[in-house]
């Protein structure tokens, strides 16, 4: 591959979430989408192209000048994965839940996720290909977030474009399960459910879809942001080490598990680190490690020649996840009709394992009710923390 085409490529990757990410700040409906599905068209895109080369005989100008891509390609999404996980992770505060529901929500929540993967896998897995590891994936998708899915994909070794092809799947399902909570599940689940005094603070629920949309990475160029960021960094550079030399002491004895338990270790030494000061009040860690996971996005979609993906699992994979999704919510509910929980907090339970933490300020606008907030951000805290062990533990136990 000529110097020339590294340096492109590279930039292109590096330089692409930062343009995607502009364009979700400035133009409504791109920001509705959001950056990561956004990445994924642009990457898919130019993985159909043409300008890379299909075999070892490039056929264009473009395919000469790329000879090779698949190297960098390689190169870099597996570094970002382990260099993400630390670095979101530093910021996070674990400490006991403040409330009784909250508490009972996180529990019974994660709780329904994992019944609803043991529950569906023997219905599904037959007619999927890599059951195991797509469960393992799914099981970390929907307990923390794409995070934990990218790095579940890596430490069971699942090819880039497969990955992105499975998580395309996921996007589509949640989104629709987003659209029927706050079409239909909010106000059934006030039905079935205990309803506490809302609390709409208007101005809480707006500062945090304000925070949403802000850019979040404004100062960090600034000395004293740069100074955060390289501190940080050393830090997830000293982890990543550690975590490699532990995971070739278990590999030898468990030979082919090197990846899993260097994924493993990171996520655990990435937690500890985030007890010690000095990391967890650095600025711009979590930001950072988002970024990242924005290049891999990019990466392994342009990896993804349509031609050669197996589309033959597409419905039995989608009707996994939807039975998972199905389930997990009725299991929510029906616990916390059990346990006496409130409507909102159950279904801010709910929405944040399937879709995540950033969709909770979302969700709390259309609920009118500022008080799920806080406990929809920690049970987050718990799934990405959660996420990555339950899914490794999946994968390995369905395999």
């Amino acid at each position: 591959m000529k110097i020339a085409g590294i340096v492109l490529l590279v930039l292109f990757y590096v330089l692409a979430p930062a343009g995607v990410l502009w364009l979700c700040r400035k133009v409504k409906w791109i920001g509705k989408i959001g950056p990561i599905l956004m990445l994924y068209f642009i990457g898919a895109i130019i993985a159909n192209i043409g300008i890379f080369p299909a075999g070892d005989s490039p056929q264009n100008w473009f395919q000469e000048l790329f000879a090779g891509a698949p190297k960098v390609q390689d190169l870099l999404s597996s570094a970002m994965i382990p260099l993400a996980i630390p670095l979101m992770l530093y910021s996070f505060t674990f400490r006991r839940s403040e409330t009784r529901d909250t508490l009972i929500a996180m529990v019974t929540g994660l709780a329904a996720v994992v019944i609803a993967v043991v529950a569906g896998y023997p219905i599904f897995s037959s007619h999927i290909n890599d059951a195991p590891k797509v469960a393992g994936m799914y099981t970390a998708c929907l307990t923390g977030g794409t995070v934990n899915m990218a790095s579940v994909s890596t430490a069971l070794g699942v090819e880039g474009q497969q990955y992105a092809l499975l998580n395309t799947y996921d996007m589509i399902v949640s989104f629709t399960y987003l659209v029927f909570i706050m079409a239909i599940g909010i106000r059934l689940a006030r039905k079935i459910l205990p309803v506490k005094t809302l609390d709409y603070n208007e101005a809480a629920i707006q500062a945090e879809l304000e925070k949403s949309g802000a850019n979040p990475y404004k100062g960090i160029f600034a000395w004293s942001g740069l100074k955060d960021v390289l501190f940080l960094l050393g830090v997830t550079i000293l982890i990543v080490g550690l975590s490699a030399g532990v995971a070739v002491g278990l590999s030898k004895l468990l030979p082919g598990t090197f990846m899993m338990f260097f994924i493993l270790t990171i996520t655990t030494l990435g937690i500890a680190a985030s007890f010690i000061k000095p990391v967890h009040d650095k600025k711009f860690g979590y930001e950072t490690g988002m970024y990242f996971i924005y290049i891999f996005s990019i990466v392994v979609a342009s990896m993804a020649n349509v031609r050669a993906l197996d589309f033959s699992g597409a419905l039995w994979t989608i009707g996994f996840l939807a039975f998972i999704e199905v389930v997990s919510l009725t299991l929510q509910v029906l616990s916390a009709r059990v346990f006496k929980v409130d409507a909102d907090t159950a279904v801010i339970a709910s929405v944040t394992y399937i879709n995540s933490p950033p969709f909770v300020p979302m969700i709390a606008a259309s609920m009118k009710n500022s008080r799920v907030l806080m406990p929809g951000l920690s049970i987050g805290i718990v799934g990405y923390a959660a996420g990555n062990y339950l899914g490794v533990l999946f994968a390995t136990l369905f395999g």
